[in-house]
């Protein structure tokens, strides 16, 4: 088994609420606001659907929307 996050099993905090909205509004990956707030990715994407909070990119294009040469 790997090392467990600094904050493993920690309450979450409205500071730590506000940073993952934010983060995950910048498009950040998710493994790196997991390293930010020192939880696991698993923990970070429940937090965001339990928030309602979405951390999906949105700076890519639909897919099949290439101009066809």
């Amino acid at each position: 088994m790997g090392k467990q996050p600094p904050r493993h099993r920690k309450q979450w905090t409205r500071e730590d609420v506000r940073r993952l909205r934010g983060m995950a509004g910048g498009n950040t990956p998710t493994r790196v606001i997991g390293v930010h707030l020192g939880r696991a990715e698993p923990a970070i994407r429940q937090k965001a659907h339990e928030e309602n909070i979405s951390l999906k990119p949105t700076n890519q294009s639909p897919y099949d929307r290439r101009k066809e040469k």
